[in-house]
Parts: structure tokens; sequence; C-alpha cells
């Protein structure tokens, strides 16, 4: 049996009540937790979990060496407080990984059928689509290519594989060996050669820098007019205005979109902020979803049982997996 080692994390902002139930029951007995922004005086913890946290708690330790955000993702913020502590890795959970690569399916799906314009129809009992001809797109025999060969990504590409499509990624480094590998894997300076053969362009890019406008107007030109795009990385990967107008013009069959350029700036302004400047609530094409391709049944559950993986591996003294880049943002 694999030694442990005593283990203090903090936790900056508790789960609930039952979730952290469950993330105890599935710690080493070496790893010992404390909670909360009050932070334990004297503060010696070793990881902190948080996904903004200030100078102070990142410094109030000295003892701290690993910073681990309990979700997929590197806010901007913490990218720079980051930077001034490079001693201490940086770590993500990717417990959202398959609930994300099967909501990228179910909108490639609904977007590739048309399913929402035909159920709006049918609930005005209009049976006329089904007369009419089929905008359906049959995507066994096609292509897939997925920006971003990470977790989720990896996941998109066996279900894909399993629909019968051939798959291709861009991925940052293609060099370590992969299980689960596609058909092809590229780098990102291949997405122009590579975008004229997707027939579905999947978008599971985190939001940098680097990928901020990634697809523009003249990267969805040289898309096929019957491909479908599905984006569940950030709006701005995508030019919100080409978009628009790709889908709106017909140059672009269809898309899926669960990220957007418009966010409610509190609660009140939940049931009245439309995600864009521009329609897309006009077009059959879309199919829209509020930022909630994580959102599972019992997700907290899932996100302790992943944090207590990452958890259980430092106190074994193994590599804690997920380790972000700073300078590339993810």
């Amino acid at each position: 049996m694999t030694p442990t080692v005593h283990l203090s994390v903090h936790l900056l902002d508790p789960p609930d009540a039952q979730a952290l139930a469950h993330l105890r029951s599935h710690l080493e007995s070496a790893v010992q937790i404390t909670l909360g922004p009050e932070l334990p005086r004297p503060a010696r913890y070793h990881i902190l979990v948080a996904g903004r946290p200030q100078q102070e708690h990142v410094s109030a330790s000295p003892n701290l060496c690993a910073l681990v955000i309990p979700w997929a993702g590197l806010p901007e913020t913490t990218r720079e407080l980051m930077r001034r502590f490079p001693h201490i890795s940086v770590h993500n959970l990717h417990y959202n990984a398959v609930p994300v690569a099967e909501m990228v399916i179910t909108l490639l799906l609904a977007a590739a059928k048309r399913i929402v314009p035909m159920d709006r129809s049918l609930r005005a009992h209009d049976w006329t689509p089904r007369y009419q001809p089929v905008p359906s797109l049959l995507l066994e025999g096609k292509t897939a290519l997925i920006l971003g060969y990470g977790a989720i990504g990896r996941h998109v590409a066996r279900i894909c594989r399993g629909l019968g499509m051939k798959v291709i990624a861009i991925r940052r480094d293609v060099a370590p060996p992969l299980l689960d590998t596609p058909d092809q894997i590229h780098p990102p300076q291949a997405l122009h050669r590579l975008l004229p053969q997707a027939d579905a362009l999947l978008i599971c890019l985190p939001h940098t820098p680097a990928t901020t406008g990634l697809i523009g107007a003249a990267e969805l030109a040289l898309l096929p007019a019957s491909a479908v795009l599905v984006n569940v990385g950030r709006g701005p990967i995508v030019d919100e205005a080409a978009l628009y107008r790709a889908l709106r013009d017909g140059s672009l069959h269809a898309a899926g979109l669960d990220v957007w350029y418009n966010y409610p700036s509190d609660e009140a302004a939940r049931s009245h902020t439309p995600p864009s400047t521009y329609p897309f609530h006009e077009l059959d094409n879309v199919v829209m979803s509020p930022h909630r391709a994580g959102a599972i049944a019992h997700k907290e559950r899932r996100r302790m049982t992943h944090l207590a993986t990452l958890l259980n591996a430092a106190a074994r003294e193994k590599p804690m997996p997920n380790r972000v880049d700073l300078e590339a943002g993810y």
C-alpha cells in the first residue's frame, strides 16, 4: 500500500454539507481540511482550494505548494496573482468534462437535425415541416474538427467516432502520446488548412488572449456551407458579428451555442438580458443554451470526488493531475 504523508488543505469556499461529507468520505485519513473565508491561525495549509484567491490567501501559509481551482479554467485575476508565486503549482478540476462533452453532442445533433423549429411548429399543431424539403444533416461518414483536445475534447471525439464520424483535432501540444487519439491530430497552425474539411466544428477551447477571435469571418468562410458549429468554450472565441451574419445569410448551416457574449450583471437581470447584441434568437438554425453544459444532477458530489482524487494523489506523494500552464492560460 502506498504510504501517505500528512496534508493540510484549506477550502476557501466550502461546499454544502452533503458535498462536504462526500469529500471527507473519499479522502485519505492523512488529509486534514479547514474551511471558510477566515484562514486558520496559524496558517499552515499545503494546498489551497479556491477559484479566485486574494494575495493574502496565497501568502498566508509558508507551506503552500499548490492551488486547486475547483473547476476547469483559469480566471485572469488568478493567473496574474499566481505569476507572482512561481513555486506554487496551479491545478484544475475536470469533473465536468463528460457533462460538457455530452452537451456538445446534444447541440450538434439538435442543430444538424433542426430539432428546435420542428418542436416549436408541432407545439402549435403545425405539421408543415414534415412535408417540406428536409434540412436535416446526416452525420455518419462526416468529419468533426475538434478545437481543443483536452479532457472535454477527447470525450467528444469518442462519441463522434461512435456516430461514425471521422475525427480530426487541433491541440496546442501534439508531442505527448495520447490514448484514444483521433484519426488526425494537428497543431494550431493547421487551422486554416483543416477548416474546409470540417462538417462539424466543435469548439472546446479555453478563453485566453490567444484564442480570442480565433474564429472570425475569414475562418467561417473556409467552412463548407453545410457545416455545423458548436461552441462550449467561451463566446469571444468566435467573432460575434461574423457568426451571426454567417448563420443569417446561410453560409453556415447551423450552430449550437452554450456560451455567449453578454451575461446578466446581477440576479435581477437574469430574466431580461439578451445573450448577444445580435438577434440570434430570430434564427431557426441556432440552438441556444444558457451556459449550462456542466449543470447536472449531483454536480457537487462529482466535483468533490474529483477533488479527493487530486488531494489523495498529493498525500501519496504522487504528481497531482490537471496542472495549469500559467503562460498558456490553461
